[in-house]
């Protein structure tokens, strides 16, 4: 040939992809990891220092711990000495039940503050949370995570005197939902007004908060948290105000998620046996 073809060069492209935010649900499943191995080393800690006749004991607390309470009249095992009934488990100082369940309390307020740095990460880049995010407010209480929405005076949740919610309230309730879905603690909902009186005929802001409070409800469950983690929904009205120098705020108008923890679950469980128990007719005497 009279001229030889131009070869052209080869160009290699090393195209690097840099690491994107993945949230923070690595944060929860990762303290769920540390719960469940340490429970385990737990476990198998307890089963290396007890004889067969502690782990009956143990087998039986589980089974019935309301006798290791008191509330049985049968005691879990032979009481010894002035017949004071004793701990249900005494391993001569091996294992100490009260630090156990300390453990098991700090690991649950753990699940909790990183369930809210969650929340709060979600609330910056979501498209959903963040242009609401100063309509959501988390704390932590002595009953858990509480997460309050609250109406603005240009931006409420729900149509005035109704429980049918504004579509931007729906998508933050849904996303909400499928982040405390991630984990296992139940939740309470709570539904408030302000104190401005609500004139319709048997209808008032008692049944008025009740019903946003179920409306809440059914769209968190719309967005992906399972039924079973409701553990109470309730309307309070305008008994327990956000701001109590002006009853008649907006701010007072909200719904209030609580993520419980351990022991306001129990507590609830606790309550709930009573009232049921107390149902019950009383027995007949002649």
């Amino acid at each position: 040939m009279a001229m030889e073809e131009k070869k052209q060069p080869i160009v290699i492209k090393r195209i690097i992809k840099k690491g994107g935010h993945h949230g923070g649900a690595w944060k929860i499943a990762f303290a769920d990891f540390a719960i469940a191995m340490m429970a385990f080393f737990l476990l198998l800690w307890i089963l290396s220092v007890t004889d067969d006749v502690q782990k009956a004991a143990i087998s039986q607390y589980f089974q019935d711990p309301s006798a290791a309470m008191g509330i049985s009249p049968t005691p879990p095992h032979p009481t010894e000495g002035d017949g004071a009934s004793p701990s249900i488990i005494d391993f001569e100082g091996a294992i100490d039940m009260e630090r156990a369940e300390e453990m098991a309390q700090e690991l649950d307020r753990q699940r909790l503050e990183n369930l809210k740095e969650v929340l709060e990460e979600a609330m910056e880049q979501s498209q959903a949370l963040e242009p609401f995010k100063d309509q959501l407010l988390l704390d932590i209480t002595p009953e858990g995570l509480r997460i309050q929405i609250v109406d603005r005076e240009n931006r409420p949740m729900f149509d005035l005197g109704s429980s049918q919610l504004m579509n931007y309230s729906t998508a933050i309730l849904r996303e909400l939902g499928a982040i405390i879905n991630q984990v296992p603690n139940k939740i309470s909902i709570t539904g408030h007004t302000d104190a401005r009186p609500f004139i319709r005929a048997n209808y008032s802001n008692w049944e008025l908060s009740a019903d946003r409070a179920n409306a809440a409800r059914r769209a968190m469950l719309a967005g992906g948290m399972e039924e079973g983690k409701v553990g109470r929904v309730i309307g309070l009205g305008s008994t327990v105000l956000f701001d109590k120098e002006n009853p008649e705020n907006p701010i007072n108008r909200r719904i209030s998620i609580i993520v419980m923890n351990q022991a306001t679950e129990a507590s609830i469980l606790k309550e709930a046996s009573v009232e049921y128990q107390g149902d019950q007719p009383l027995p007949f005497t002649p």
